[in-house]
């Protein structure tokens, strides 16, 4: 009953899509009922292995449905409720959206009661023209000609020192490393962010930049960085794809002090979120990198901020929810660093690819990253090529290796 309450009403889980030349259409359908069943494990199949082959099982545009759901059942009282979705209708935002409001739906009809939700004012397909009509009026040619400018002709693959040489064909093989921040630690970044008039964001990005810069040597370091995209107050509510990436870009140089990089960050940031609709897809194709199958254009590595990272555990009437996290972790990039705030702090990640790195490498470079965080709170004033990244292990190694 929650299931069809919801795809009633959001337009886009009840979408398909259709070429009809060199265009795709929308075709959205009436609501209807979904039909739920219980199921159980088939024999001899970890958990793991059945959700890892649900999520690899294709998605047909045309026939849909876009949002498949399954029950599963693995004791009495203990089931696991798989939701798999395809990225074209929908975003890592509206995930929490579409949890929050099967919850509350879930709540009220599992009580006899009718629930009302704040109603949609928008949905996905009124943006989606919308956007169209802006971009062609103009907007995309403005942003067009900023981003060209920002990232000019040359657009250079980082290369950080692997432990194995790149693949021909980029393997999505990887495995995630969870870096823990102290609390004095995360007092001290805010409190720097603070007195520099940055966001805690910019702050984490401009000390992951002076990472690559110090492990690769390179002093252009570009990152992407995916953001919300969702600027018009009608559209948080949604649930469909709004996400976009940008490229964010710095500049280093041996003398660059960390408050410097800092307001360079601020000011980039800044720019891109004022042009930040121009799709990423549109960008690659204006700036013409030469393509390989070997990296993905324009970036290579990662930076995925949360500001409001999204409750794991749910109370329900006679029910306890939380949110299983995967076994494994694919790596769309060389590396990246995800970082999320919630009430207990700040929680942060390294998923890198394991094709490229062993673990031991990754474990070192996070050291590194802490130490460089470490430098920035005690003392943001100094210069980036200066700052000692090794920890004491590494140094004693260095010391009697040479000695």
């Amino acid at each position: 009953h929650s299931f069809s309450a919801l795809i009633a009403r959001h337009e886009t889980l009840r979408t398909t899509f259709r070429q009809q030349g060199e265009q795709a259409l929308q075709i959205i359908h009436p609501p209807r009922a979904l039909t739920l069943s219980v199921e159980s494990l088939p024999s001899g199949q970890s958990l793991e292995a059945c959700v890892q082959q649900e999520m690899q099982r294709p998605f047909d545009l045309e026939q849909g449905p876009l949002l498949r759901v399954r029950l599963l059942n693995l004791n009495t009282d203990e089931h696991v409720l798989v939701l798999t979705q395809h990225h074209i209708v929908s975003d890592g935002w509206s995930m929490p959206i579409m949890v929050d409001e099967l919850v509350r739906l879930y709540e009220g009809y599992s009580q006899g009661r009718e629930v009302s939700l704040t109603a949609l004012d928008l949905q996905y397909a009124d943006y989606a023209l919308w956007q169209r009509t802006w971009m062609e009026a103009g907007e995309q040619a403005r942003q067009l000609d900023y981003w060209k400018q920002q990232l000019g002709d040359q657009q250079p693959i980082l290369e950080l020192p692997a432990d194995r040489p790149r693949p021909v064909v980029q393997s999505h093989a990887g495995a995630r490393l969870a870096v823990e921040l102290e609390p004095a630690l995360i007092d001290g970044l805010k409190r720097v962010a603070r007195q520099q008039g940055v966001t805690l964001f910019m702050l984490l990005l401009a000390s992951f930049q002076s990472l690559l810069h110090r492990h690769s040597g390179q002093s252009d370091i570009r990152v992407g960085v995916p953001i919300a995209n969702r600027n018009r107050a009608e559209t948080e509510g949604l649930i469909g794809f709004f996400v976009n990436t940008q490229v964010l870009r710095a500049e280093f140089d041996v003398h660059t002090t960390f408050n410097e990089l800092l307001q360079q960050v601020k000011h980039t940031a800044l720019q891109a979120q004022a042009h930040q609709e121009l799709p990423f897809e549109q960008l690659v194709e204006a700036l013409q990198p030469q393509r390989s199958l070997s990296h993905s254009p324009l970036f290579q590595v990662m930076f995925n901020h949360q500001s409001q990272a999204s409750a794991e555990v749910r109370a329900l009437p006679g029910l306890q929810v939380e949110a299983l996290l995967p076994d494994s972790y694919p790596a769309q990039f060389d590396l990246t660093l995800n970082t999320a705030e919630h009430e207990g702090g700040l929680s942060a990640g390294l998923t890198y690819a394991t094709a490229l790195f062993d673990p031991r490498t990754i474990e070192r470079m996070a050291g590194h990253w802490l130490a460089l965080l470490q430098a920035i709170c005690a003392n943001a004033a100094q210069r980036i090529a200066e700052v000692p990244m090794l920890d004491r292990a590494e140094r004693q190694q260095i010391l009697h290796g040479w000695n």
